[in-house]
């Protein structure tokens, strides 16, 4: 209960539509609760004439005892007493009808409107999360979270909970009734309800479990067809079709058992309320057969009770079904409350400084850093390094030394566990987050492009540019000439993480994208391993324009890319193993003279 209060807590913004929406269901309830009171004098005035003395009494909710009688209203004559019947049974369905209709409309509404705030925050505090959270946590998994499992949420506040209130009010007016009507015989023939009930409420709790089950496999089955799709090409080089194929059916078998285990447990309650239920009539009629023998009770009492009896079991068979869909969402809301509720390692400190630019020089002040969630891995230790502003500052060494953590410490994507990165002399912890990013722009080998338009990607960090900054962007990056061509030009869609151009064109549009975004600080993180040696040179060119008047980190395996450094950083193991130009290293006889040695051997050959 304590997850669902706090789902329907979203719904606290639409509060005035909601109490509409109780007050219509509790119109739709009455209606429905005035059928087997309007039964009644149908069958003793209508259907039985012949008993005119009979007095039909029409019971009034809030009468406090108070009783009126049909003959009171109307004089006895069989139509004017089935005119008056007619007309009210017209009326109280029209009125159920329209109550029903807005009830159900408010309802799904406010539930609908909960939902989308719900997965909007869920998303908000998903896509603000660090690198360790996106690297503990498949794509896939988090897709499911965002979209699979808030359907099921969606289901439960809006739909659900529409049946809900319209069934507990009908509850509600037909026990009325049967109390109205005969108060010993209806606390009898209500006794079997909490034998239906508490089973019920202890199925909530495997269904729970069950429902949390069948969406961590619908999760699994989303992250391997995500992989799968996305990694199509390796796929088929490696002819794995049939392994990713295996890997899918085992998923979606996992699948299928939780849920049909969840489709057994919530199909329980129903038949064991209709079998209690056949119980109960077949005691009634029992018993009423002897009393109208014996005048107590006329036919229309009786029909009247057992009208409202059986109109009582239906909303009770279907609230037992609606409290385990509610249960069913809140197994699904446990994974979207833990993505909310986790606590963000990367935060801004309480009214947070906002970062100018770069005046002076970036340092990297004795800082030392460990990745959270592998404590025996890479380490580094007591790094010190300063660049200023408008140097150009290398980074090389070989693999796993720590030259793209260090690009990562710069944006905070991480923070360090010991000293400072300065900018100005300011701590970037001190900053706020949105102000130093705007400071850095990133050009990686990795390079990520949006399923979208040429210029929207351009774009990406500067929404307001007009078209002619898009263009001259472009132009800077040696770009606008394959634009041009593309079918639409800007307009052209690019495809998946820019699928339909080259390595080099969706490189040159990662480099307009940060052109455009103007940053003084640039960090090049392997921007040209990838690229054939034509792309290269047009990427080189381009990457040239984009380093004027920058600060600017460059990481690269190719040491040519980086002779004309100001200062070349090799480091090793997390720390700086040597340090200056390549005329000074490349016959230091250290690590940089061996990997110069080794790839001009490599392009010897």
């Amino acid at each position: 209960m304590r997850d669902m209060f706090r789902l329907l807590g979203y719904s606290r913004r639409y509060t005035p539509a909601l109490l509409v929406a109780v007050l219509l269901m509790l119109v739709s309830g009455a209606g429905r609760a005035m059928l087997p009171v309007l039964l009644k004098p149908v069958f003793d005035r209508v259907l039985a004439p012949s008993s005119p003395d009979a007095r039909v009494e029409l019971p009034i909710p809030g009468s406090f005892g108070f009783k009126l009688y049909l003959d009171q209203l109307v004089p006895f004559d069989i139509h004017n007493v089935w005119t008056l019947v007619a007309v009210a049974i017209l009326l109280v369905f029209l009125t159920k009808g329209i109550a029903d209709y807005f009830g159900n409309y408010l309802v799904s509404y406010v539930g609908l409107s909960a939902v989308t705030d719900l997965r909007q925050r869920a998303f908000d505090k998903v896509v603000n999360e660090e690198h360790a959270f996106f690297q503990n946590h498949s794509t896939g998994r988090l897709m499911s979270s965002i979209m699979s499992d808030i359907e099921k949420i969606q289901l439960a506040v809006s739909q659900m909970l529409a049946d809900w209130l319209r069934q507990s009010f009908a509850v509600v007016g037909m026990a009325y009734v049967l109390f109205q009507n005969d108060w010993k015989l209806a606390l009898v023939s209500v006794t079997v309800l909490p034998f239906v009930l508490l089973p019920t409420a202890r199925l909530g709790k495997r269904i729970r479990r069950s429902t949390r089950s069948a969406q961590d496999s619908a999760a699994e089955m989303s992250q391997i067809l995500q992989e799968a799709f996305s990694g199509h090409a390796v796929v088929k080089s490696f002819t794995a079709e049939k392994i990713e194929s295996d890997r899918l059916r085992k998923a979606a078998q996992r699948f299928k058992r939780s849920s049909l285990k969840y489709i057994a447990l919530q199909a329980l309650p129903s038949p064991i309320i209709e079998f209690f239920g056949a119980l109960t009539i077949v005691g009634l009629l029992t018993y009423a057969r002897s009393q109208i023998k014996a005048g107590e009770m006329t036919a229309g009492d009786f029909m009247s009770f057992v009208t409202a009896l059986l109109l009582l079991y239906e909303p009770v068979k279907r609230l037992t079904g609606i409290h385990n869909i509610f249960e069913q969402a809140a197994g699904a809301s446990q994974r979207v409350f833990e993505y909310i509720d986790r606590e963000q390692q990367i935060m801004e400190q309480p009214g947070a400084a906002e970062l100018k630019g770069l005046q002076e020089s970036v340092v990297f002040n004795r800082i030392s850093f460990q990745y959270p969630d592998a404590p025996e891995g890479f380490s580094m230790r007591d790094f010190l390094l300063e660049v200023k502003r408008g140097e150009v500052v290398a980074l090389v060494g070989p693999s796993g030394s720590g030259k793209t953590t260090l690009a990562s410490l710069m944006p905070r994507f991480y923070d360090v566990n010991e000293g400072a990165i300065l900018i100005d002399g300011q701590d970037i912890r001190d900053v706020s987050l949105r102000s130093l990013r705007r400071q850095i722009a990133i050009v990686s080998q990795d390079t990520f492009l949006f399923n979208d338009s040429v210029a929207s990607n351009i774009r990406y960090g500067r929404p307001e540019a007009s078209r002619d900054e898009i263009t001259e962007a472009a132009r800077s990056a040696l770009a606008d000439d394959f634009i041009q061509s593309l079918p639409h030009g800007y307009e052209t869609k690019i495809g998946e993480r820019g699928a339909k151009l080259s390595g080099g064109q969706r490189q040159r549009l990662s480099i307009a994208r940060a052109l455009l975004k103007n940053a003084p600080i640039l960090i090049l993180d392997e921007a040209t391993s990838q690229l054939d040696t034509e792309s290269e040179i047009l990427v080189q060119r381009a990457l040239a324009n984009l380093m004027q008047n920058r600060t600017v980190i460059v990481i690269a395996h190719r040491l040519s890319t980086i002779r004309r450094a100001d200062r070349i950083v090799v480091m090793s193991g997390g720390a700086i193993s040597e340090i200056g130009t390549h005329e000074e290293l490349v016959n230091q006889g250290g690590i940089y003279q061996r990997l110069h040695e080794l790839q001009y051997v490599d392009l010897e050959h």
